[in-house]
């Protein structure tokens, strides 16, 4: 008897140690990679003011985010607070700077997943919830769902204490002329071509793709991924795209990666762009390099989808491949942060 209770604390004294040493916190790994959306951006469109607005933009939500993961904090608490400085800012296409459906309206996407546990939350479609990543984070923790949209989302916002703001609060005048000037072009072409081929067109090209994302490492080895966008300016019938699709725009698991995609959302979900990146880590020992290059460099190019993400892994190795003009990105690590714009 009393060997077997000798036994029972070596094994409980083991166990301890184990878990002991899996909570120790590791912060030379921690790593924060975020963008800002890709599409046709380049130095011949922006202003030296504007692009100096952007950069500071971009380090004010890593410094942010880094801000949690130095002092132990987790990396879903990083990705949603980076992603909430995005949220706010007018210069990015996601809460207060999203662009109008053909209606007038804002419609707003967002999703956030837990690497460790799998766990993921995302809204569609909502029109009064400030900060939409942070409507998908207490989707993931205060019901049993996945994904809420429309008026239903919002109705689960406002029981859940989410701060409501009126519709207005989303409409910038820079906004509001692109969708004119979308609107004017696609009247134009209408007029001189007589069918409807050139809404399609229109719909799709000329749009400047805009998203913002933000995925993290934590000093206790999680991932996490986390998207938010106001979609295609000038999108309509209530049109969703890639953010709110787990596997698409947002996913993230701490045996492969984290991944946070922005571009055409429909090539995006077509290809399940972000799962596929973690498949080919996970199947084919792909680096996250090599994977994230393979989808969007190669798959997504012969499939005429125009987009670019950000992957990184449990290790803190991350890639930031793009195949349109520029993508506004950047990251930190171990104190050492940059952010680019252009295709360098």
């Amino acid at each position: 008897m009393r060997k077997l209770f000798l036994s029972c604390i070596f094994v409980l004294a083991a166990t301890a140690a184990v878990l002991a040493q899996q909570a120790k916190p590791d912060y030379s790994k921690i790593t924060l990679v975020i963008h800002g959306g890709a599409g046709t951006i380049t130095r011949a469109n922006m202003t030296p003011e504007k692009e100096k607005a952007y950069k500071e933009a971009l380090n004010l939500a890593l410094q942010t985010g880094y801000d949690i993961l130095k002092k132990g904090g987790s990396s879903l608490d990083a990705v949603e607070a980076t992603v909430r400085v995005m949220e706010d800012s007018p210069l990015f296409n996601a809460g207060k700077g999203a662009v109008f459906t053909n209606d007038g309206t804002n419609e707003l996407d967002a999703a956030i997943m837990d690497g460790k546990t799998r766990n993921a939350g995302a809204i569609a479609g909502v029109m009064i919830v400030k900060n939409p990543v942070s409507g998908a984070r207490a989707v993931m923790e205060q019901s049993e769902h996945v994904m809420m949209i429309g008026r239903g989302a919002e109705k689960f916002a406002k029981e859940h204490d989410l701060e409501i703001v009126d519709p207005a609060y989303f409409r910038t005048e820079t906004r509001y002329q692109q969708l004119q000037r979308l609107k004017n072009k696609e009247k134009t072409e209408l007029d001189h071509s007589g069918g409807t081929g050139s809404t399609e067109k229109i719909f799709i090209e000329g749009n400047k793709f805009g998203t913002v994302g933000a995925v993290a490492l934590d000093a206790f080895g999680n991932l996490a991924a986390a998207t938010s966008t106001g979609g295609m300016t000038n999108k309509r019938y209530g049109r969703v795209g890639d953010v709110p699709v787990l596997g698409a725009g947002t996913y993230a698991d701490n045996n492969t990666c984290a991944v946070s995609a922005t571009g055409h959302g429909e090539f995006i979900i077509r290809s399940v762009v972000a799962h596929d990146i973690a498949a080919l880590m996970e199947y084919k020992k792909y680096s996250v390099k090599k994977a994230a290059e393979e989808v969007v460099l190669k798959k997504l190019v012969e499939r005429g989808g125009e987009a670019g993400v950000i992957a990184l892994d449990r290790n803190g190795n991350f890639a930031m491949p793009f195949n349109s003009a520029g993508m506004y990105r950047g990251y930190i690590r171990n104190g050492k942060s940059e952010v680019a714009i252009y295709k360098e």
